[in-house]
């Protein structure tokens, strides 16, 4: 590196660093937004600092570390801050486009960041019927309360579909019980019956 390109670096160094300094000197100071914005506002200055120490950064990520903060002394400027003010500079086209189009009236770039966030959100996407078959697309439009509840199925009826099945199949209902009964037997099924028989009661107990 040359004298002259030294020269030239200590300078550019320098001038963030007096750059920085001045910020930090007056950042609590900036309380209107239209006047952080404009071309020599605040966040304009600041962003524009940091996009130069990220372009410097040695990490691939454009981190720029604490040390250099402090060097150029802007660490006690709030985080949210600095990360606000370089989000603006890399974003300011489309932020300025979305404050003049939209008529934004907030007054911090945290305002700004949620009311453009919040227009980006796409609208809620309706159902949409493409692939589905005449039968599959009327069932997802029907409402939930025209569609009919299951209802649990009685020890009856059970019977009744079991005995149903066996002869549309042609199996014997006496080897499906069998089948039933070996499958519990093999603890492969956890069913609990009521074996508990209730018992006629007698004559003399009705007589009484």
């Amino acid at each position: 590196m040359t004298k002259t390109s030294k020269a030239n670096t200590g300078t550019t160094i320098d001038a963030l660093v007096k750059e920085g300094k001045a910020l930090a000197a007056i950042w609590k100071q900036t309380n209107s937004l239209k006047d952080t914005l404009k071309a020599n506002g605040f966040d304009v200055r600041l962003g524009k600092l940091l996009q130069q120490l990220k372009a410097q950064s040695p990490h691939d990520s454009g981190r720029i570390n604490r040390q250099v903060l402090v060097a150029h002394g802007i660490h006690t400027i709030d985080r949210r801050r600095l990360s606000e003010a370089l989000w603006f500079v890399e974003n300011e086209t489309t932020c300025r486009s979305f404050i003049e189009t939209s008529g934004f009236k907030g007054n911090s770039l945290t305002a700004l960041q949620a009311a453009m966030r919040k227009a980006d959100k796409p609208a809620k996407a309706e159902t949409s019927n493409v692939g589905q078959t005449e039968g599959e697309a009327s069932e997802a439009d029907e409402p939930a309360a025209s569609k009919p509840v299951s209802k649990p199925m009685s020890r009856t009826e059970m019977l009744d579909t079991i005995l149903k099945a066996c002869k549309a199949y042609g199996h014997n209902p006496e080897d499906i019980a069998n089948d039933i009964l070996q499958h519990i037997s093999k603890g492969n099924a956890k069913v609990q019956f009521n074996t508990k028989v209730s018992k006629p009661k007698s004559k003399a107990a009705k007589a009484a």
